[in-house]
């Protein structure tokens, strides 16, 4: 049976990894050159790139969330739409990735945020994408130095392409919530109406379940065991035959709904972009409110 591998790297794996610049590709066949990318982003928060200035993993590359993770239209297309393919392509090359590269990603969120770039570059036809569990705090836990400044790398030549990864619209997110199972990664306040600090209406896509994502994160900061994963996952009714979608605010934290899924060892499962933050743009969808 071929073993699936895990979507995570430790922070001693990366160190190790970053003294040889590479890691075996999926395949196992070849070497790649390994590329780290600093997804520091939180709504509201300090501007990632100067906290990225401040102190970050040696030859890792700011990305930024808002304006190269997503892209920008009407309401009903959410606050964060996933970007048109060749911008991806163009900021992608920007950070100096080419065909064939092994990704690591990390923030200081537990992966929150890391975790849209994970989900974006393998729907965009990345092979070997990695979280870096427990964050920046993990890898200055382990000892690991950190670089000031910025980093100035050479362009790359990747070639993206989405399809790689499930996708759901508005209308077969309520066919999964129908029929299936559809998971609601935000906190459970937002899901059960009490509280909606962005989105123009409160509650959720009826039929959805509440998960938030904060329960897949241990006290340390990284990710439960896959054991505990699986177990959770499955307390909401998901197991690997599921037909399963997750959604959010605004498709960010769905993704590390999704991260988590895979490393309970589950498929990962069909993404809403425009999660609650499309869906309550659109007067024509309702909203249930309450734990059911």
């Amino acid at each position: 049976m071929t073993m699936r591998k895990s979507p995570l790297i430790t922070a001693a794996a990366l160190d190790v990894a970053l003294g040889s610049d590479s890691l075996w590709s999926r395949a196992g066949r070849r070497r790649s050159s390994l590329r780290v990318l600093d997804v520091r982003w939180r709504l509201g928060g300090p501007p990632g790139a100067e906290e990225f200035a401040k102190g970050h993993i040696p030859s890792a590359v700011y990305v930024d969330l808002d304006t190269e993770l997503a892209g920008h239209g009407v309401p009903t297309d959410g606050r964060h739409p996933l970007p048109p393919i060749d911008d991806l392509q163009t900021a992608a090359r920007g950070w100096g990735l080419d065909d064939g590269d092994t990704v690591v990603v990390y923030d200081d969120v537990s992966g929150t945020s890391a975790a849209r770039a994970w989900w974006l570059l393998r729907h965009a036809g990345f092979e070997d994408v990695r979280v870096l569990d427990g964050g920046l705090a993990a890898w200055i836990a382990a000892g690991g130095s950190v670089e000031t400044g910025l980093t100035v790398v050479a362009p790359g030549s990747v070639h993206l392409e989405y399809g790689q990864l499930p996708v759901l619209d508005a209308d077969s997110a309520a066919a999964v919530a129908a029929h299936g199972v559809l998971l609601d990664a935000r906190a459970g306040e937002r899901f059960r109406g009490e509280v909606e600090p962005v989105d123009p209406r409160a509650g959720h896509i009826p039929g959805a379940v509440s998960a938030p994502t904060a329960d897949t994160i241990g006290p340390d900061g990284r990710l439960l065991s896959g054991e505990r994963l699986a177990e959770h996952f499955a307390a909401l009714g998901v197991g690997p035959d599921t037909r399963t979608g997750v959604y959010c605010g605004s498709g960010v934290t769905a993704a590390h709904a999704a991260l988590a899924m895979e490393a309970a060892g589950l498929p990962i499962p069909a993404l809403y972009p425009g999660s609650f933050s499309a869906w309550s743009n659109d007067p024509a969808r309702p909203v249930a409110v309450g734990a059911e």
